[in-house]
């Protein structure tokens, strides 16, 4: 896998103060998950969480071609998408942690961190279960003219899911806004890709319901943000729907509580000598735009903020007993 022409044009037009910033956010999703791993196995973590690990560059790659109004909708392994978005390290955390002074007050955990004003309408549990919010996300867009797009993150599971393919043929006959964003990381919990599908390339059912779709390099953070920059452009055209098929691979898995015995160590090792934070570095290397040193700042830089917001977290109270029932609704 190489970075594609495309994808270095896009990198031009960006600047070099845009490439450094795309790094360090896929440092500080690396350090963050590594730590919510960390807290997890000490014990010191309620619950489970799904580390998005390995997949770094979309989130990174998509959330730099929005706008901070644009929408995104988020997985159960939505803890990158969040922070690429402009999700806040501490309250993340203190949510993780089920702090008072989290996302959801505490009561969401993991995979329902939520932030409004950063454009992120929430992580679900569900699988699938963001893909007709995002669409109907995508209806009030349109009724409003407010000339913003929303992106829809779902993982190999979501692929299978009914309402993916009713949500894709109305906003096709529609013309939402939408970007269907598949992260491909080959596996729906433990069931491979190559036992999921009749058809081995899922870009082909959307371009069924009559919409642009490609294969992205899932691994390369200019792919992912030109192939979504060039969706978002038309979406904001009202030209409807495009699907993004982003080839990924979760290093970790599924959540911090699995075995992993349906995969060997040779795939995993495999999969990580395209690590997406490697290669981006070595790009911006070899262009003269992050040497050895700065590559350690940046780390160093991270790693501080993810320590103060884990400082923040452990610090927080604990949600109060009487608030057991606010904001909380089915």
């Amino acid at each position: 896998m190489t970075t594609t022409a495309a994808a270095k044009g896009k990198a031009a037009d960006i600047g070099t103060d845009t490439l450094l910033t795309l790094y360090r956010q896929m440092v500080a999703i690396r350090l963050f998950e590594e730590r919510v791993n960390d807290l997890y196995t000490r014990a010191l973590m309620p619950g489970l969480a799904h580390l998005y690990i390995g997949e770094e560059a979309i989130a990174v790659g998509v959330c730099e071609a929005l706008r901070r109004d644009d929408y995104i909708t988020s997985t159960h392994r939505g803890h990158g998408h969040c922070i690429a978005k402009g999700g806040q390290l501490d309250l993340m955390m203190a949510e993780l942690l089920g702090k008072a002074t989290g996302y959801c007050k505490g009561k969401g955990g993991s995979m329902h961190i939520a932030d409004l004003d950063a454009g992120i309408l929430g992580a679900n549990g569900i699988v699938g279960g963001g893909i007709g919010i995002a669409t109907g996300a995508g209806a009030s867009i349109r009724l409003r003219r407010s000339g913003q797009v929303v992106v829809c993150f779902f993982g190999d599971g979501g692929l299978v899911q009914g309402v993916l393919h009713e949500a894709m043929n109305l906003a096709s006959l529609w013309k939402l806004p939408v970007i269907y964003l598949c992260e491909i990381n080959q596996y729906a919990l433990a069931t491979p890709i190559s036992e999921e599908f009749g058809i081995p390339d899922p870009a082909a059912w959307a371009r069924g319901y009559g919409m642009p779709a490609q294969r992205v390099d899932g691994q390369d953070v200019l792919a992912v943000y030109a192939a979504t920059a060039e969706a978002a452009e038309r979406a904001r055209r009202l030209e409807g729907p495009t699907f993004l098929a982003c080839q990924t691979y979760r290093y970790a898995g599924h959540n911090v509580g699995d075995p992993e015995e349906y995969r060997g160590k040779d795939e995993v090792a495999e999969w990580r000598q395209q690590d997406p934070i490697a290669r981006f570095g070595a790009l911006l290397a070899a262009h003269g735009v992050l040497d050895e040193a700065g590559a350690t700042a940046a780390a160093a830089e991270m790693e501080e903020a993810v320590d103060r917001a884990v400082a923040f977290a452990r610090e927080s109270p604990d949600p109060a007993n009487e608030t057991l029932f606010e904001d909380v609704y089915a």
